[in-house]
């Protein structure tokens, strides 16, 4: 039977198009199929802050930020924690990832029109030894455009390939199997289901209303990961985390399910590493969902105190933006799933940033007018200052007395007590008054300070917290955050996908996140940020290349 393609590729997302797109590239044949309907092209990533890991950039070397693949080498091996005989794809992919990020990848994006907005951010701190968890130096480049800036380019090489005859998009197809001819996979098949003309990131139909197979070479895996079924999440939920959280909002739609990575797995292929996950500790309601327990992440800057659920100070050096798994993992040693910011206006209209492009306009709209705002305005950014008014997590009030007990009220547990509250915060405002300290997140303040950007846009002047005129007090409930699967299929550096007995299943790649962002988990346990839209980039041009060699 003659082939349709001479590749699959198993979803729309941003690695799915890069795969794809290269491929078509090559001349070769590509179908791309998604269950989603086509105003969901791009996936996650569209979605997305747009945060991309580069090492020695010429924007940080703008900003005296001295960076070399040797420092971000051993910051990645520092947070991998690399331990299992299983990391030995996941070890070679984070090498191979690191060259790319330091080489080619800013010229290859440049090439397609990508840009980046000069000042680095600073993400994943650590504060612990040089050797351990954290970025030494700002790495985070944001995208001019944000998460559509990473996607544009890539779709309009799909549209151009459309219109060559060699890519052909299948929306509202769902891959029920894989096809397999004599152990080489082969095919797909499914359902196809009724249109949708549902919003970007809504809840779709699954009713069915047809059936396909199709034919090709190779399949290339790019279905995503499981952020978006919380069941799954909670199955491989790692004990080294403590119990699951009983609470969780989410950071993904809730198409983004898992179902493709069990019926890979049930193909034979190789899944590693399951239980290792990237969730985030900063998650508030979205006062405007889009889609089923819809969550946004603060991206805090340094100075908001950070309380558990009980009203005790999370410990050094678990402070905003240093070490995210470390604080999910004593938030859920508290037996609550949620924790508190207190901070003040002036803190709020430096440091608050919300992730998201749709949470970023100015950003995302490419306007540099709205984009300087940031440093001028007197409040936040209009859409911290929409959550501000509408969220359900915020609460506002001008003395600590009233604060406190705005905060029992909202959760109904009556866990905090005013004095020791207050005790905590007036001891941390007696440490901003004196240039030498002991208390290590001022410490931190002053350290981040000392880098332009920070001091720019990202880090207020340090004042007391109970200064009025500073005021007023502002408290967040943060929840728990679904988001990213760091485990996935084993694949050997071409993105060929291992199965029983630690052989290659011939026709079958996997990449993004269904692949833990290459290799079954490149990023080990933790990852230094940027690097999820990097790993769907790398990943899905080398399955792209490799499939289009091999067919």
């Amino acid at each position: 039977m003659a082939a349709d393609a001479d590749v699959i590729v198993v979803g729309a997302g941003l690695a799915g198009l890069v795969a794809a797109t290269e491929i078509a590239d090559a001349g070769k044949r590509v179908i791309v199929i998604d269950q989603e309907g086509e105003q969901n092209l791009g996936g996650q990533a569209f979605w997305s802050f747009g945060g991309l890991f580069f090492i020695d950039s010429p924007e940080q070397r703008r900003l005296g930020i001295k960076d070399s693949y040797d420092l971000a080498h051993q910051d990645w091996m520092g947070s991998a924690g690399f331990d299992r005989e299983e990391d030995h794809w996941p070890r070679r992919w984070a090498e191979a990832y690191l060259a790319f990020a330091a080489g080619e990848k800013r010229d290859w994006l440049r090439a397609m029109g990508h840009r980046s907005f000069p000042i680095v951010g600073w993400a994943e701190r650590g504060g612990y030894d040089a050797m351990g968890h954290g970025n030494s130096v700002p790495r985070f480049h944001v995208t001019w455009g944000t998460g559509p800036g990473i996607v544009e380019p890539f779709e309009r090489r799909a549209r151009d390939a459309m219109k060559k005859g060699l890519l052909t998009f299948k929306f509202r197809h769902r891959v029920d199997a894989l096809a397999m001819t004599n152990g080489t996979v082969d095919g797909v098949s499914g359902a196809v289901l009724e249109p949708a003309n549902n919003e970007r990131g809504e809840s779709s139909s699954r009713n069915v209303v047809g059936e396909f197979a199709l034919q090709a070479q190779a399949v290339i895996v790019a279905s995503g990961g499981i952020g978006g079924n919380h069941d799954l999440v909670r199955q491989n939920w790692p004990q080294r985390l403590r119990a699951p959280p009983k609470r969780m909002i989410s950071g993904v739609p809730a198409h983004v399910d898992g179902r493709m990575i069990g019926i890979t797995e049930a193909a034979g292929a190789r899944l590693i590493n399951r239980d290792r996950m990237w969730h985030y500790v900063e998650g508030i309601e979205n006062w405007n969902p889009i889609w089923p327990k819809h969550g946004i992440r603060i991206l805090p800057g340094p100075s908001s105190m950070w309380f558990d659920a009980t009203g005790e100070r999370l410990p050094a050096p678990l402070f905003p933006g240093s070490d995210t798994l470390g604080q999910l993992q004593y938030i859920q040693s508290t037996g609550y799933d949620y924790s508190w910011f207190v901070l003040t206006q002036a803190i709020i209209k430096k440091e608050f940033a919300l992730s998201g492009s749709e949470q970023n306009p100015d950003l995302t709209g490419k306007s540099w007018m709205m984009t300087a705002r940031r440093a001028t305005n007197k409040g936040a950014p209009a859409p911290v200052e929409a959550f501000k008014d509408h969220g359900i997590d915020f609460i506002v009030r001008d003395n600590l007395d009233d604060l406190v007990k705005a905060m029992n009220e909202l959760t109904g547990d009556g866990l905090l007590k005013l004095d020791r509250i207050r005790e905590q915060i007036e001891a941390r405002d007696r440490a901003i008054a004196n240039p030498f300290v002991k208390d290590a997140q001022v410490m931190n303040l002053h350290n981040a300070r000392k880098y332009i950007g920070d001091k720019l846009i990202r880090t207020a002047k340090p004042h007391r917290i109970l200064d009025a005129e500073k005021g007023p007090l502002i408290a967040v409930r943060l929840n728990i955050l679904t988001r990213k699967t760091l485990g996935g299929f084993e694949t050997d550096l071409d993105a060929r996908v291992f199965g029983a007995g630690h052989q290659i299943i011939p026709g079958l790649y996997a990449v993004g996140e269904a692949a833990g962002f290459g290799g079954g988990g490149m990023h080990g346990y933790r990852s230094l940020e940027g690097t999820f839209l990097g790993g769907c980039l790398f990943s899905g041009r080398t399955a792209g290349r490799a499939a289009a060699k091999a067919v």
